[in-house]
């Protein structure tokens, strides 16, 4: 996706080569404008697969997902890292690690929001080593719901996520995919 990647040219930050900084626009202030064009992509690549939701996690993941839901006329729901008062009980949970904040947390949705009759799309903002998406999967399946597909906003193709996912069997769909982050620049897959 061009205006993507062009997005990530300009306000993208390297700031090592296994992170990329792209809070300009995706995961801290959010382009609309770009959101919307991400949704109608995604929703494009998985508009013939009977989708009945979208599935994402907080909190930079509510953006494209929203936006992907509203695409396909379907809700999103997405996965919280922390419970509340009012997300105490029936939870479909799973442990998930993020290697960019070094922490794991255990994501939860309430069983009344996501059935065995749901075919859900996993959206999110990043795929380095597919943890994020290994958890929502998981998360599905204690639901008994099936899996049309994980769209990814970025992905990092030089970590294993994606081959982790397609070995699963997986089809996996990235806007934008990052070869490398070497020398303080974005090297994309052609």
């Amino acid at each position: 996706m061009e205006q993507l990647k062009q997005q990530i040219r300009a306000h993208g930050i390297v700031l090592s080569e296994q992170v990329l900084k792209v809070d300009a626009f995706l995961n801290h202030k959010v382009d609309p404008l770009l959101m919307q064009q991400i949704g109608a992509e995604l929703a494009r690549r998985f508009r013939d697969q009977g989708i009945s939701k979208v599935l994402t996690i907080e909190a930079s993941g509510i953006a494209p997902a929203l936006m992907t839901a509203l695409a396909l006329g379907v809700p999103m729901l997405f996965a919280r890292k922390q419970r509340s008062l009012t997300l105490t009980d029936q939870l479909l949970t799973a442990r998930v690690y993020s290697f960019t904040k070094q922490v794991e947390s255990t994501i939860a949705i309430a069983t009344q929001h996501l059935a065995a009759d749901d075919r859900v799309l996993i959206v999110d903002d990043f795929l380095a080593h597919g943890q994020a998406a290994l958890g929502l999967v998981s998360i599905a399946q204690q639901a008994g719901a099936s899996i049309a597909g994980i769209g990814i906003v970025i992905e990092k193709a030089f970590q294993p996520g994606r081959a982790e996912l397609e070995r699963l069997g997986y089809r996996v769909e990235s806007l934008a995919r990052v070869a490398s982050l070497s020398g303080g620049q974005v090297h994309f897959v052609e």
